[in-house]
């Protein structure tokens, strides 16, 4: 493995970008990772969910932030489809959702918001799901209620 990295070295003094990259520490991104604010709501080994509430002017929306090892990069939206007791479908209020990677962890952090009513959060915050499921584009993250 040294080696590889001082080849890397070497290339990235030449000036190759991918080389540049590699040898990148992301640290903004890690920081951001380590200080995630809200609270889990859904995880499994393929990532985990924590989400807070924010309203403005009377209207509801459910601020996520999900890390995982599943890349986000999108003009289309994401979906995020609660199953249990009570079924329903929160739809991203806005489309473009890109993930920022950290080198660090090796995991992506996507931050997502979605439009949710009085009710919905009312099912969250019961913990009335058992699973959570996060559609983008052709991708699904599927993660389980957390105790």
């Amino acid at each position: 493995m040294a080696l590889f990295k001082k080849i890397d070295k070497v290339l990235a003094a030449f000036g190759n970008i991918k080389a540049m990259e590699r040898l990148h520490v992301d640290t903004v991104t890690e920081e951001r990772i380590q200080n995630v604010s809200g609270d889990v709501i859904a995880e499994s080994e393929e990532g985990i969910i924590y989400a807070g509430i924010l309203e403005l002017n009377g209207y509801y929306f459910l601020e996520t932030v999900i890390l995982s090892e599943l890349n986000i990069k999108t003009f289309d939206g994401a979906t995020l489809d609660f199953s249990g007791a009570q079924n329903f479908t929160l739809q991203s209020n806005t489309q473009e959702i890109e993930s920022d990677y950290s080198n660090v962890s090796q995991q992506y952090m996507t931050e997502i918001s979605f439009d949710i009513t009085e009710e919905e959060i009312g099912y969250i915050r019961d913990k009335q799901y058992q699973q959570v499921v996060l559609t983008c584009k052709k991708k699904q993250l599927v993660l389980y209620i957390s105790e």
